[in-house]
């Protein structure tokens, strides 16, 4: 693969709210659709005496081989041809932006090709994510797991918008709704995207966390 610098941006052009209400990925018997009732609030908050960098670390790592993995079950329908460019809900284009600070408008499968090979370098990164015990994390190391969570969650917003069909057919969106669920859980405990970076799936979000309150039989539960 080729080697981008890792920085990515966001090109929102005229998201049409009307049209992201009919999605299927958006109907209740889709949304309620789960493989586990385990309640991930609770799932994902620091346990108590878990240092807060190991607990950011090991879930990184941990929902990086999820979402690639969920991603590749899917590859063959993301193609140059299928996807030219990596988009997500509405009109937002995802666009990487290279070493020089040029930005590459490029095919879905290339993007998150790119975005893939970035995180998977970062995580095996001694110096950036250790795995000897008692090593110290890098100072900035949480801006480098936020830049990491926002890569994993447009390759979600792909997933939602593009191949939510073939999932559908896969039978695989009870899986796709648990991983999305527990992901944002994760990112809105630990505080790792802004609402601007998710505004896209926004409306999926509020759906699944009615879903969750009403699992949990609380309606004060935010997620």
């Amino acid at each position: 693969f080729l080697w981008m610098s890792g920085t990515s941006d966001t090109l929102l052009q005229g998201i049409n709210n009307n049209n992201r209400e009919k999605q299927p990925y958006l109907q209740q018997q889709n949304v309620c659709q789960m493989i586990t009732n385990m309640d991930m609030f609770l799932l994902a908050k620091l346990p108590p005496g878990v240092d807060k960098a190991e607990w950011l670390a090991s879930n990184t790592v941990a929902f990086f081989k999820h979402i690639n993995l969920f991603s590749s079950a899917l590859s063959e329908f993301c193609t140059p041809g299928t996807c030219p460019t990596a988009c997500g809900p509405g009109n937002t284009v995802y666009v990487w932006i290279d070493d020089h600070g040029r930005k590459l408008k490029c095919s879905a499968p290339l993007y998150f090709d790119y975005a893939m090979s970035y995180i998977h370098d970062l995580l095996t990164d001694e110096d950036v994510f250790p795995t000897k015990a008692g090593a110290a994390f890098p100072t900035g190391f949480v801006f480098l797991v936020q830049k990491v969570f926002l890569l994993l969650f447009r390759t979600l917003a792909h997933i939602y918008w593009s191949h939510y069909s073939e999932t559908l057919a896969l039978g695989l969106h009870p899986h796709l709704n648990t991983l999305f669920t527990h992901f944002t859980l994760f990112c809105q405990q630990h505080a790792l995207l802004d609402p601007e970076d998710t505004e896209p799936l926004q409306d999926l979000i509020a759906a699944l966390e009615r879903q969750e309150m009403t699992l949990r039989g609380n309606t004060d539960l935010k997620i």
